[in-house]
């Protein structure tokens, strides 16, 4: 009986010695993301719970029941309090975030962000690519499909989300620079993230200028209520809608053409990657320009200052969505 006891404590401490070095010295890393509960940041928290199975690192998602800033600045708060080691944050504005993730930095706490290329204080920003590329990119595909003439809109998810701005704005100047035959009309769209905003934004567009051929989303929700609008409509044969979106957000608008086209980047890959950045920094690792995060999309990183840069974006249509069901 006593040897049998014996060979068990044995058995057991060389299990703790087995126990991969992460595993023993874990990190409680919080991601803090917009919005709880939409499509994209779903599959970002799958990116996140495969970096916490794949490293033995405690992480794990939260984010505000609405796409508010104070309600967002409250929840890191609560993570401040929590004692958490890291923060992976995406800002609804970067702006209001810059004394509360001050506070959490001040505390020790290492922070990352993504999407958010302004901000102060953080280790690193990280973005999927250079933003205004990606909205000239959207540009370039919704002027082809317009013929390079006629009146078109923009949407963004917030007034004060910086990278829907950079790629809008990234548009109008590629636009002005290349399509001088277009004409953008009203201001910018604010649909906080929300489908039925957007569908409503869309019906406000679509009455106040009934020629209108294009129509640019950037909140991943966007198209897809611009999309119900032009269906309700009956007029995808004589719109072009494009913008930043998913498959499983916006499919069934391609499958119809009331959406023409989408761009995103993996959201679940740049949740993952925003967790190893975190852990490289904790760990006094640097990030060089050229370097291999080893995910796709990120293989050879630009740097510049504060802000990461990969190439990460893929253009999808109803031909070649199949390709990406997420």
């Amino acid at each position: 009986m006593k040897l049998t006891k014996t060979v068990a404590i044995l058995a057991a401490s060389a299990s703790v010695l087995a126990m991969p070095a992460m595993a023993q010295d874990a990190k409680k890393i919080a991601t803090v993301v917009k919005i709880a509960g939409i499509q994209w940041f779903n599959r970002m928290e799958e990116g996140v719970k495969k970096f916490a199975a794949d490293t033995g690192n405690d992480a794990f998602q939260v984010g505000p029941a609405q796409a508010d800033p104070q309600q967002q600045a409250a929840l890191i708060e609560d993570m401040i309090a929590q004692g958490v080691n890291a923060l992976a944050v995406v800002p609804m504005s970067p702006e209001a975030l810059e004394p509360v993730l001050k506070r959490a930095m001040d505390a020790g706490i290492t922070v990352i962000t993504h999407e958010a290329a302004s901000q102060q204080n953080t280790a690193y920003d990280l973005e999927a690519f250079v933003n205004e590329d990606f909205g000239a990119n959207l540009m370039e595909q919704m002027a082809k499909c317009m013929g390079g003439e006629g009146e078109y809109a923009v949407f963004v998810g917030s007034l004060t989300s910086q990278t829907h701005n950079q790629w809008v704005d990234g548009a109008i100047a590629y636009q002005k620079a290349n399509y001088p035959k277009m004409t953008l009309v009203g201001d910018k769209n604010e649909t906080f993230d929300d489908q039925q905003k957007a569908y409503e934004k869309a019906q406000e567009v679509l009455r106040a200028y009934p020629n209108i051929k294009g129509l640019q989303g950037s909140a991943s929700t966007d198209v897809a209520g611009i999309g119900l609008a032009i269906e309700e409509r009956g007029l995808a044969d004589k719109t072009c809608v494009f913008g930043t979106s998913l498959p499983s957000i916006a499919g069934q608008y391609l499958e119809t053409g009331a959406v023409d086209g989408i761009g995103f980047w993996d959201p679940s890959v740049a949740g993952y990657a925003m967790n190893k950045l975190a852990v490289m920094v904790m760990n006094g690792e640097t990030v060089t320009d050229g370097m291999d995060l080893g995910l796709p999309g990120y293989e050879k990183v630009k740097l510049d200052g504060k802000v990461i840069y990969g190439q990460a974006w893929v253009n999808v249509n109803k031909d070649n969505m199949a390709d990406y069901p997420f």
